[in-house]
């Protein structure tokens, strides 16, 4: 079935009335994306985040009039549209066109990220099968990239570890097929913790092996390893909590944040932790250090 489309850029205030008016001219669907490459990373439960330069795109039937699905569209809006354009889709596999797009990622020496529906590369090599979804951590983002390639080149057997913001929860099963003993993955959103759940059993992780906790819910652990790829702000709010569940002479890894941050986050974590250099990746750092004695 072929089908033709309108996308329309405007800005923030304005996204969710055109999606309205899109919708009531009689769209299949309607996405937005971002317009201007401005990053968006953890927003909060309930929360649904928007660029501030945003292109709305609705997907309609190739027998649509496009000038009067325009009028009407207009008429809802109750203005005229913001600069807009009308095209013609190509017929072709759109979940097919989707899979595509994915492929396996190397981190570091010998951890792999694969979806579901393609062979590892490396079939000896640490792999987790991961596809993508609605949780936050697919290893496409440097952030999560950083943090991966920091657990590839670590020890993790036998470790304890807290995954703090778990997302998609790859961290924690990546540190449990390395070896680790035992995860503990937290997140603010139900969906993170029941994706996480998921993901493990995918990647038949045996359920004694990873616990999912609200974060006030965590129970008053001591790990070896911390994990938090979150953001700055939360970062600096969380530092004594993360501290606290730190043991001494273990690792914390914090990703999440821009160049621009890294100083200060790192001088924060000082009053708990002897810190590393900070490692950059496309502008998006990662800071490490080791816990010191009480």
């Amino acid at each position: 079935m072929s089908w033709l489309q309108i996308r329309v850029q405007c800005q923030r205030s304005q996204a969710e009335k055109i999606e309205d008016a899109i919708l009531a001219a009689g769209a299949a669907s309607v996405t937005m994306e971002d317009d201007a490459d401005q990053p968006i990373l953890e927003p909060g439960v309930g929360e649904t985040p928007l660029w501030d330069n945003i292109k709305v795109t609705g997907l309609f039937s190739a027998d649509t009039d496009t000038t009067q699905a325009t009028l009407i569209a207009t008429a809802a809006l109750g203005n005229s549209l913001p600069p807009y354009r009308w095209e013609i889709l190509e017929d072709k596999d759109w979940e097919r066109a989707w899979m595509d797009t994915y492929h396996p990622m190397r981190f570091g020496e010998n951890l792999w990220i694969c979806p579901s529906w393609l062979e590892p590369p490396e079939p000896e090599a640490t792999n987790i099968m991961l596809d993508p979804g609605l949780a936050f951590g697919t290893g496409t983002h440097p952030t999560t990239a950083l943090c991966l390639e920091w657990l590839d080149s670590a020890d993790v057997k036998d470790k304890v570890i807290i995954d703090y913001g778990c997302g998609s929860g790859i961290l924690g099963i990546a540190a449990l097929l390395l070896g680790a003993k035992k995860v503990i993955a937290v997140d603010n959103d139900p969906q993170a913790l029941i994706a996480t759940l998921d993901n493990a059993q995918n990647n038949h992780i045996k359920p004694k092996r990873i616990s999912t906790y609200l974060p006030e819910d965590t129970p008053n652990i001591k790990a070896d390893i911390v994990l938090a790829n979150i953001l700055a702000g939360p970062l600096t709010e969380l530092a004594a909590t993360l501290s606290q569940h730190c043991l001494a002479g273990g690792d914390i890894v914090l990703s999440g944040l821009l160049d621009v941050q890294a100083e200060d986050l790192s001088q924060h974590y000082q009053q708990w932790f002897v810190m590393q250099p900070a490692v950059n990746q496309e502008g998006w750092m990662r800071l490490s250090g080791k816990r010191k004695a009480t």
